[in-house]
């Protein structure tokens, strides 16, 4: 797979480089989307509805094909977040990501139907005023109760668990973290991405798996390979309590591509993707093992258990990797709400270049660095 996993110069150039960014975001969506109609159905489920190929189309689901889940909706979330962060930093000079983020997260949760009288608001900026976000898309029990009963203060979640709710919607830190750090600050971007992750989940595997996936897409922009990706994240994870459900996780993975074992049986012997660290690691799987990133994809929500958490993060990774272009089209023609996710990609990347309001009056419109 040296092809597939490979760097080209085109890729590191500032347009490669945008269209990575761009699939990373679009990737994920339609992993999401994909895995969607079938999220609650087992394999045999899947493959008696959809044929011995299993789901390789969008199928209706949410009054629609290629509707986006809540792993999409809070993925959008935790870049608007980051981006109004950064706008606060070029326009005062000071910033928290963790207040930010914390503050996306309230405003999904509003989108969702749901208050918290800690935060009363206000609700404004690009992604909420987008009518097609105010829907709920299976959201995570674990992430409405975290945020219903968040009082202002951001820190690890007052309870236990690990679910991917917290790992799923990180791809964003390991972006911006590829503009604006440089490759000695990648113990930030674990930080980072397990910061977003403990708002909500108070598990170690539940954080440290969304430090690590942080990681993964940083060095892959970054020109790792994943193979490198994986083991740069390793190094880090490692340093941290309470690593090893996560690190054998990540290691079963990496030891399962390389081995014969059939897809099927590796992916169940990996786990369902419920929990954190199994939906990264068939992710990662299946992305290992894959010569296409459709292939991938397909073969990362045809399993029992979260096939659009796993598709998400897959087509997260894959398309940081190689950009939106390896993207069928097919599936971008249909993706829901691809215009903003591409607005929020490109923002993303764009946003090196903010230096003041003054002079970017337009990205303040989206995201107001209050």
């Amino acid at each position: 797979m040296e092809h597939l996993m490979s760097g080209t110069k085109e890729k590191r150039s500032e347009g490669g480089m945008r269209d990575r960014f761009l699939g990373c975001l679009l990737g994920g969506a339609v992993g999401d989307a994909l895995g969607g109609a079938v999220e609650f159905m087992s394999r045999a489920q899947i493959l008696d509805r959809f044929g011995p190929m299993g789901i390789a189309d969008f199928a209706t689901a949410y009054g629609g094909k290629g509707k986006i889940t809540d792993d999409t909706q809070m993925t959008l979330f935790t870049a608007e977040g980051l981006l109004r962060g950064r706008m606060r930093f070029v326009t005062k000079g000071i910033t928290s990501y963790e207040y930010s983020v914390a503050a996306a997260y309230q405003r999904w949760l509003a989108t969702q139907g749901v208050t918290n009288r800690h935060c009363p608001g206000p609700f404004d900026g690009f992604l909420y005023e987008q009518s097609g976000l105010h829907s709920q898309r299976a959201p995570g029990m674990t992430c409405l109760s975290a945020l219903k009963t968040y009082r202002g203060d951001p820190g690890i979640a007052v309870n236990n668990s690990k679910g991917c709710g917290g790992v799923m919607r990180v791809g964003p830190v390991g972006l911006l973290w590829s503009v604006l750090g440089n490759r000695e600050d990648i113990t930030s971007v674990f930080e980072m991405g397990k910061m977003c992750a403990e708002l909500t989940h108070g598990h170690p595997s539940g954080y440290l798996t969304a430090g690590s996936l942080a990681v993964i897409i940083f060095a892959v922009l970054d020109g790792a390979t994943l193979e490198q990706a994986i083991a740069q994240a390793t190094e880090l994870l490692v340093t941290y309590p309470s690593h090893g459900e996560t690190l054998k996780a990540l290691d079963a993975a990496v030891r399962l591509s390389q081995s014969n074992c059939h897809p099927v049986e590796a992916i169940s012997t990996l786990g369902e993707g419920w929990v954190a660290e199994e939906a990264l690691a068939v992710a990662l799987y299946c992305t290992l093992v894959s010569e296409s990133f459709e292939e991938a994809i397909v073969l990362a929500v045809n399993h029992d258990g979260d096939s659009d958490s796993t598709g998400a993060i897959a087509g997260n990774i894959l398309g940081a990797i190689h950009g939106a272009t390896v993207i069928p089209e097919r599936w971008l023609e249909s993706l829901e709400l691809r215009s903003v996710i591409e607005t929020v990609a490109s923002d993303l990347w764009n946003c090196r270049t903010w230096t003041s309001r003054s002079d970017r009056e337009d990205a303040w419109a989206r995201y107001p660095g209050y």
